[in-house]
C-alpha cells in the first residue's frame, strides 16, 4: 500500500519479507538495540504481544515478520511517532495484525486489560537524570532519557499486563543491571535469560538483553556474548544474520 510521506521522512528496507519502515532523522530512527531485541525474543506464533514505547513501530513489525506472535499492540506516547508507526503498518498491509495506541506507559495497565499478553517488550530510555546530557530535540530526548517514564514505570506496568508465566523482554545498559534485576524481582518478574552485547570482543559490554517470566522460579541462564564487530567497519556473521544480510557490508545501518 502507498502511504503519504512528509518532509524529512524516508522509507527504509527491513530486509525481511519485503517489509519497510518510515523514519525521520528529525525525530528518532531506530537503532541496533531494537533489532537485537526482536531477535532475542522467543515468541509464540499464536501469542499476543505488546511493545511499550514503540517509537516508529519497528519491534512489532520485526516480530510479526519473524512470526513471533499472532497479534501485536504497540503503545507510544508521542502522537507524531504513533502516526508514523501507523503509516508503516499500512505500508506493509499489517493493519489486521498490528495496532498502534497513543498513550502513556505509566498508564498502560489502565489502557489495556490486565494479564492479557503472552509477551511484553520494551526498548526504554536508557538514561535517567544522573546520566549523560539530554538531547535538546525533545523527541530524541524522550527516546533516550527518562523524561516521561522511569525504568520502574516500565517494569511495573509490564508486570500487570503480561500473563502469569508470560515473558517480559527488555534491552538496556549494563551499568544499570543491578537496578534492573532489583526492580524486576520487586514486581514478581523473575529473570530467566540474559545476554550481554559487546561492541568488540576485547571491549566492555554496552547493552544487555533480559527475559523475565512473571511468577517464574529462581534460575537464570546467561547466554553466550553477542559481539557486534569483528573488526572496524565489519560486523560479525551473527549480526549480519540478525539483520537479514549474508556477508554484505551493513556498517552504515
Amino acid at each position: 500500500m502507498k502511504v503519504e510521506l512528509f518532509e524529512h521522512e524516508r522509507v527504509d528496507d527491513l530486509h525481511i519479507k519485503g517489509y519497510q519502515i518510515i523514519q525521520s532523522p528529525e525525530r528518532f530512527c531506530f537503532g541496533m538495540d531494537a533489532v537485537l531485541l526482536s531477535d532475542f525474543v522467543r515468541g509464540k506464533k499464536n501469542g499476543a504481544v505488546l511493545d511499550m514505547g514503540t517509537g516508529t513501530g519497528i519491534i512489532p513489525i520485526l516480530l510479526e515478520a519473524k512470526e513471533k506472535g499472532k497479534t501485536f499492540t504497540a503503545l507510544e506516547i508521542q502522537e507524531e511517532s504513533a502516526k508514523m508507526a501507523r503509516r508503516s503498518v499500512q505500508l506493509n498491509d499489517l493493519e489486521e495484525k498490528i495496532e498502534i495506541i497513543t498513550g502513556d506507559i505509566k498508564e498502560a495497565s489502565k489502557l489495556m486489560k490486565a494479564s492479557s499478553f503472552d509477551i511484553v517488550t520494551c526498548n526504554p530510555p536508557y538514561m535517567n537524570h544522573q546520566h549523560g546530557i539530554t538531547n535538546p530535540e525533545l523527541p530524541k530526548a524522550i527516546a533516550r532519557h527518562e523524561i516521561l517514564c522511569t525504568l520502574e514505570d516500565v517494569i511495573r506496568e509490564a508486570s500487570k499486563l503480561v500473563k502469569p508465566a508470560g515473558s517480559f523482554y527488555l534491552i538496556h545498559r549494563p551499568f544499570r543491571l543491578a537496578e534492573i534485576i532489583g526492580i524486576l524481582l520487586k514486581y514478581k518478574l523473575e529473570p530467566k535469560r540474559m545476554r550481554l552485547v559487546y561492541p568488540y570482543i576485547e571491549k566492555e559490554p554496552n547493552m544487555v538483553m533480559i527475559e523475565a517470566v512473571r511468577g517464574g522460579k529462581s534460575m537464570m541462564k546467561v547466554e553466550p556474548p553477542l559481539i557486534v564487530y569483528k573488526e572496524k567497519g565489519k560486523y560479525t556473521e551473527e549480526i549480519y544474520k540478525i539483520y537479514g544480510y549474508e556477508g554484505e557490508d551493513i556498517s552504515s545501518l
